[in-house]
């Protein structure tokens, strides 16, 4: 018995735990002692467990033996390093069995930030993305429902193009991009759109996620002359409670100008997810974006040249992927059924100890067709496998 079992699952978000040289195994000689080393040290209990697994690089026999006991109940049981497939391929592979997910997305969960950081040294960045992507293909290579995520910023276009060439050549399955200005670009600048135009040719959708662009809010915002409280890994760096009040709004300017910009009108088969960032704000982002879009056309020839509602644009090009404590149905009235995911951010501690299980009581009601399109049809349109 699997945990998911009774119809088909894609997953729209699942993740890698990355040991401190994944990059720089897979980083070019020449400039591989100064891509950035994996530091779980800001993640207050995880650094314990990174520190064990990376003497071994596989759970010990003991430890996998009573992961495997954990049968359908695998998601309640341990996270983060501690979980099954974490780190292994072949121990993925075994998880993915026991799950029951038919295609996953799978993500880093500390590299592609070091990748994105608009700090580091322009052949630095480029040479860290390189490695995650290799690191990433190797990752994924011999199980066909691991749908590797490669990266790339967009801070340096002709950059962005060499890296997308790479990134098809591996044979990953999408392209995580940073949901923050481009080198000063707006994402439907011209100097974007043969990157759009390239993904979309290739059937490759891009994916906003979260720790594409900060994951939190300025430290003014946090001052109340009280003790700041850490995050929920006990450390310092990952998302407090305040955070998550404006988590959402890099990904949603991202959206709304890259709708705005035309980016979807100009490139049909472009396909978009927005991934961990919640989706509570997206019925009220479709609602106000085709309020611009009727008020402005009127001063801004680009708007009027718009021939679809930026609302359908994003209902046939997009999806996003809700929190399971976020009431999806509720969603679904207020907006459609067509752009909402299923996912489990295994083996991440996020995803909860029982995603369907919250999932199904928010989506109860509804018959099958709606619930085929959250579980796995609205994923399958934007991997191209509808």
């Amino acid at each position: 018995m699997t945990y998911a079992s009774g119809r088909t699952y894609y997953d729209a978000d699942s993740h890698i735990m990355e040991l401190p040289n994944f990059l720089r195994d897979h980083a070019d000689p020449k400039i591989r002692e100064r891509v950035p080393q994996i530091d779980a040290a800001s993640g207050g209990r995880m650094r314990d467990a990174l520190e064990r697994m990376s003497q071994r690089k596989s759970h010990s026999p003991e430890r996998l033996a009573s992961l495997l006991d954990l049968g359908d109940g695998l998601i309640s049981g341990p996270k983060g390093y501690e979980a099954l497939g974490a780190f292994n391929a072949s121990e993925r592979s075994t998880a993915l069995d026991m799950l029951g997910f038919h295609r996953q997305w799978v993500f880093t969960t500390f590299s592609a930030g070091r990748c994105f950081d608009p700090r580091l040294d322009r052949d630095v960045a480029v040479a860290s993305a390189a490695a995650h992507n290799r690191a990433m293909a190797e990752f994924c290579a011999d199980d066909e429902r691991l749908l590797g995520v490669g990266a790339t910023a967009l801070d340096d276009p002709d950059a962005a193009m060499a890296e997308l060439d790479h990134i098809i050549e591996l044979g990953l399955a999408a392209v995580w991009i940073p949901h923050r200005t481009a080198g000063g670009r707006a994402p439907g600048h011209d100097d974007l759109d043969p990157f759009w135009a390239e993904l979309a040719d290739a059937g490759l959708p891009a994916l906003l996620h979260v720790g594409g662009t900060n994951l939190q809010l300025r430290d003014e915002w946090m001052n109340t002359g009280r003790p700041i409280p850490g995050d929920w890994l006990g450390g310092g760096e990952n998302v407090r409670g305040k955070d998550m009040v404006a988590l959402h709004q890099a990904a949603e300017t991202f959206v709304g100008t890259m709708v705005l910009d035309g980016v979807l009108e100009r490139h049909r088969g472009l396909r978009v997810g927005v991934i961990e960032l919640g989706a509570g704000w997206v019925p009220a982002m479709l609602r106000r974006l085709d309020q611009i879009a009727g008020i402005w056309k009127r001063s801004e020839p680009e708007l009027a040249a718009l021939t679809r509602l930026p609302s359908q644009q994003i209902t046939e090009q997009m999806g996003f992927t809700p929190y399971p404590f976020e009431d999806v149905g509720s969603m679904i009235r207020e907006a459609n059924p067509d752009v909402f995911l299923f996912s489990s951010d295994y083996p991440h501690i996020e995803g909860g100890r029982d995603p369907l299980a919250r999932f199904s009581a928010s989506l109860e009601g509804f018959d099958e067709p709606v619930l085929d399109r959250f579980y796995h049809q609205n994923m399958a349109r934007l991997i191209g496998a509808a």
